[in-house]
């Protein structure tokens, strides 16, 4: 029923020669209308609140977070570097979603563009990807400032960090791109309703009446791909770790070192399991996983992550604390 009411309210905007041109879907001319979670309707209001405070907490924690990394010298390091990317991709990735997913879930549909779709389709994929490189940049720092501490400087220097990131995101850059070409190619005669909080490439591909074969594999491709050797790169670099921290003498230091890797190893795990589950259920899972299920892990790897990483990778460090002190100590001095 929820369904059915959200579907009459996006009808009563359109007069019927609009009707009849989104049932015969020029999508290009219509667009697309987001309608939220399906199958929880009943819930959008109350999982909107967690989702707008988790947005908000972002916003700020990373904020403040890529501030003081800028505003303390000290701070000049490639671990830190670093995490201002990685803050600034979390940020642009939220803002990507966030906006227009928060809208769908306290009005129960929103309307974009088609050109609008691809475009955020493209930016929430290619900042996912942007995300999955700093994480595996940030493993390799870790790995070689714990196991090679004394070539630790003259192996991350500023033009190999410059290098390392410009050829990353260039290529997937690359992968990605080729995704907008094949859905303009399709041919869309469905009713253009998409049944997310935002713009996924399997989504839009559903709409069409084309065969949609070269997407799946492409889209699937692409992810394994893009993420792919970011995985193996950032499980050899822990598992390094851990053989390197199980050989300190102190117990303390161990103990610390496991805490640290453990909560890294947890947020990582957040941000890729979700993702990669969505990646295949949308694919392959068919009617056996109910959409909800897939939609609200979709949401999850995109605020929760976010939000969490300026505490894990911020609060948690020494140096980051002691810079946001200084930070607010001056902004104080200067009100004054």
């Amino acid at each position: 029923m929820a369904q059915v009411r959200t579907l009459h309210k996006i009808m009563a905007l359109f007069s019927v020669n609009s009707i009849a041109a989104v049932n015969n879907s020029d999508t290009h001319i219509a667009g697309c209308f987001l309608t939220g979670i399906p199958g929880l309707e009943h819930l959008h209001i109350w999982l909107s609140i967690p989702c707008c405070i988790m947005y908000i907490a972002t916003l700020a924690g990373n904020g403040i977070l890529i501030c003081v990394i800028l505003s303390q010298a000290i701070l000049y390091e490639p671990m830190y570097i670093f995490l201002s990317m990685l803050a600034s991709a979390d940020v642009l990735l939220s803002t990507t979603t966030m906006p227009k997913a928060l809208p769908n879930l306290w009005l129960g549909y929103s309307h974009v563009s088609f050109d609008g779709c691809l475009t955020q389709m493209f930016f929430i994929h290619f900042l996912f990807v942007a995300d999955s490189v700093v994480l595996a940049a940030m493993a390799f720092d870790r790995y070689v400032a714990i196991c090679s501490p004394l070539r630790y400087v003259t192996i991350l220097t500023s033009k190999v960090i410059g290098k390392i990131a410009a050829a990353a995101l260039s290529c997937r850059f690359i992968i990605m791109f080729p995704s907008i070409f094949l859905l303009k190619c399709l041919h869309y005669c469905r009713i253009n309703i998409i049944a997310h909080t935002f713009c996924e490439h399997m989504g839009i591909a559903h709409l069409s009446c084309s065969d949609i074969s070269i997407n799946v594999w492409y889209g699937l491709a692409a992810a394994l791909l893009s993420t792919g050797l970011d995985i193996i790169l950032i499980t050899v670099s822990y598992i390094h770790i851990l053989q390197a921290v199980f050989h300190l003498p102190s117990q303390d230091a161990r103990s610390k070192a496991l805490s640290t890797c453990g909560s890294h190893v947890c947020v990582i795990l957040l941000f890729y399991v979700p993702a990669l589950f969505s990646v295949f259920a949308y694919r392959f899972g068919g009617r056996s996983i109910p959409r909800y299920v897939h939609i609200l892990l979709a949401n999850l790897y995109i605020v929760i992550p976010p939000m969490l990483n300026p505490i894990i990778y911020g609060v948690r460090t020494k140096q980051i604390l002691e810079g946001a002190k200084q930070m607010f100590s001056n902004l104080a001095k200067g009100s004054k």
